[in-house]
């Protein structure tokens, strides 16, 4: 039995993505004035349902980004608190569906409906904190501008803790014929699936307990096939699995896994302006929230930094 209406669910999942792709369109760093749309777009959706929501501003150049940030429960009174990341630009040229305002309208329904349970009385052990982040994509990724980055250092500076960091990057795209997916050639001879109806969870050695407790939930799901990898080095020796925000995590020596529909060993539109919302399976996307909420309503806090 399904946790969420899934019908529902993915109705919500297509206004985020149409508000995101198409009324606000192309997020870049240069067009700061798409960026505070986007911002206060995640904000208002945020406090809409009940969650505390507040704006993390830091220069970049010549403007100010902003990476938004929600409760969803007490810190103080939980378990331990993790972290539900993703970034809301795309690259130049491009709406970028599902790179990255899938995430975003995932990361904002997973928020909706934890809030929901909460206020209906019940209360998941662990607190969660659900960043936006501002900017992720090139140049960005190369010159500082990265939210995540600044705010895993601000974490860090502040001796602030947690359970883990869930970034959240790609994963709206489906595809079920053989041969749709592939993989780096270092993992080609390890039999994972050829069919592209997966659900990626990437972690790094320190990572890798989180990386298994968060596939055993997955794997609740039988809607949602799930594959995990843990990769030695900080990611280093495969540095495809490093090109998102846990990476500015696992530098700072939290623990933080990638959850995604593989990129650009799946998705053909990857940066591209085919990147839509009308190549996106909504259906796949309600079963990542599911599978999120399945992971967040039964984890207990382990007092993991």
């Amino acid at each position: 039995m399904s946790l969420i209406d899934i019908p529902k669910t993915v109705s919500r999942l297509k206004d985020h993505l149409r508000a995101i792709t198409e009324e606000i369109g192309e997020r870049t760093m240069f067009s700061p004035d798409k960026l505070v749309e986007t911002a206060r777009y995640i904000q208002s959706v945020h406090r809409e349902n009940g969650l505390r929501a507040e704006l993390e501003h830091y220069p970049c150049h010549d403007f100010a980004a902003t990476n938004v940030i929600a409760f969803s429960g007490n810190p103080e009174a939980a378990a331990g608190t993790f972290i539900v990341g993703a970034h809301y630009d795309c690259v130049l040229g491009t709406t970028g569906a599902d790179d990255n305002a899938s995430a975003i309208a995932v990361q904002l329904e997973v928020a909706r409906q934890l809030e929901a349970m909460r206020q209906s009385g019940f209360s998941p052990p662990a607190a969660v904190k659900f960043v936006s982040f501002a900017l992720e994509e090139y140049p960005a990724y190369w010159n500082g501008c990265m939210g995540s980055r600044v705010h895993a250092k601000r974490m860090r500076t502040r001796a602030e803790s947690t359970e883990g960091m869930i970034c959240l990057e790609m994963v709206g795209y489906c595809r079920r014929e053989p041969g749709s997916q592939t993989y780096p050639l270092a993992l080609r001879r390890f039999g994972f699936p050829d069919r592209g109806d997966f659900i990626s969870i990437v972690g790094n050695r320190r990572s890798r307990v989180l990386v298994e407790e968060m596939r055993e939930s997955f794997s609740k799901n039988p809607d949602l096939p799930v594959v995990s990898l843990s990769v030695p080095l900080n990611g280093w020796i495969l540095p495809a699995v490093r090109r998102s925000d846990h990476a500015s995590f696992w530098s700072r020596g939290y623990k933080a896994v990638m959850v995604t529909d593989s990129s650009f060993l799946r998705n053909p539109n990857y940066h591209l302006p085919a990147d839509t919302m009308k190549t996106l399976d909504l259906e796949f996307m309600a079963e990542v929230v599911e599978s999120l909420l399945i992971f967040l309503m039964s984890r207990r806090g382990a007092g993991v930094s």
